[in-house]
């Protein structure tokens, strides 16, 4: 960051959710922004993000807020079959049991779902700490132009 007879500058290495927010909330305040990023076009990724109360504060002050709890919905791009079919055992006692004592049960890998559950778990603990780190740096580069 520098200052210039123009004003402040701030020049950000990343246009993920850190630095965007950083550079909007620096921007709003009269900062002349450039981000700079690797990629050669941002992009979403599947993953979903819980955003805390002082999240949505942080949102709310850059203007952020309305827009990206308006986008807060699932969008199901497409649905794809595992391709297995039901497992059919014979139980006749068993309460779902069709006229012939037949259950049908779902192809479903019990492990696999675990480990994807588990999976899910840990990118929504990683998501919590990137919203955390996110204000952290905002409050102290917020505090740098005091």
């Amino acid at each position: 960051m520098q200052n210039t007879k123009a004003g402040r500058r701030a020049e950000i290495a990343g246009a993920g959710i850190g630095g965007l927010t950083t550079a909007a909330a620096l921007a709003q305040r009269g900062w002349s922004v450039t981000v700079h990023e690797r990629a050669s076009t941002l992009r979403t990724f599947g993953a979903g993000i819980y955003i805390w109360s002082n999240g949505l504060r942080v949102l709310k002050a850059i203007g952020a807020y309305d827009k990206a709890t308006g986008l807060a919905t699932v969008d199901v791009a497409q649905v794809v079959t595992a391709g297995a079919a039901p497992t059919k055992r014979h139980d006749p006692s068993h309460p779902l049991a069709d006229a012939d004592g037949n259950v049908f049960e779902a192809a479903v890998d019990e492990t696999r779902e675990l480990v994807d559950m588990l999976e899910t778990a840990r990118n929504y603990q990683n998501n919590v700490e990137v919203m955390q780190a996110a204000k952290s740096l905002i409050l102290d580069t917020l505090k740098l132009g005091r």
